[in-house]
């Protein structure tokens, strides 16, 4: 059984502020924490920096939501690279790493010889990523996305049912006999 104590540290909170922010419930929350839900409403109410975590987290998540959203009803451009790794030119890892260690030992001069060859297998890599295509590409807004968008921000004049009020009367009286009338002229004299 958890104990809130745990939870309402700066590490705990933290940990609750992730989950929220990685769009979890509260139910979810509390099954993480190992306590019943209601315990954890429990907690909420009590513990007002538990409160604003949750508050604060969920407005992130929620906002980042609203975003991409937005940017999927209006459409947008992105960059798509294609990269590879490849090996580096020995020679030139090798003049860079010697270069490195001279640096490595004026600036650390009680580094062992060892030392200094392991920091420079480690800051001079043997391989690199080389971007060799780059293409601008672009998404079609989404309508689906827009009309959910709308439906939400404008609900007066977006959403699928519309209330419509008449007043007043509909008269019908003699419109079977106008439509007998009408199929008669467009049938002719002989109809």
């Amino acid at each position: 059984m958890a104990k809130y104590s745990e939870w309402i540290t700066d590490e705990g909170l933290l940990r609750i502020e992730g989950w929220a922010r990685d769009g979890l419930a509260d139910k979810q929350i509390a099954e993480n924490i190992g306590v019943a839900y209601s315990t954890f409403r429990e907690w909420v109410k009590k513990f007002p920096a538990l409160s604003a975590s949750l508050k604060k987290s969920k407005d992130v998540a929620d906002r980042q939501v609203e975003n991409a959203l937005f940017k999927r009803a209006v459409g947008y451009e992105y960059t798509e690279r294609t990269a590879k790794v490849v090996d580096r030119d020995p020679d030139v890892v090798e003049a860079e790493r010697r270069e490195f260690e001279s640096r490595y030992k004026l600036d650390n001069p009680e580094a062992s010889s060892q030392d200094i060859k392991d920091a420079a297998v480690k800051a001079i890599p043997t391989r690199e990523r080389i971007v060799f295509l780059e293409v601008d590409k672009q998404v079609a807004p989404d309508t689906g996305a827009a009309a959910f968008w709308l439906k939400n921000r404008k609900p007066e004049t977006w959403r699928d049912k519309h209330e419509v009020e008449h007043s007043g009367g509909v008269d019908i009286s003699g419109t079977a006999e106008k439509l007998r009338n009408r199929l008669k002229q467009r049938r002719g004299p002989d109809g």
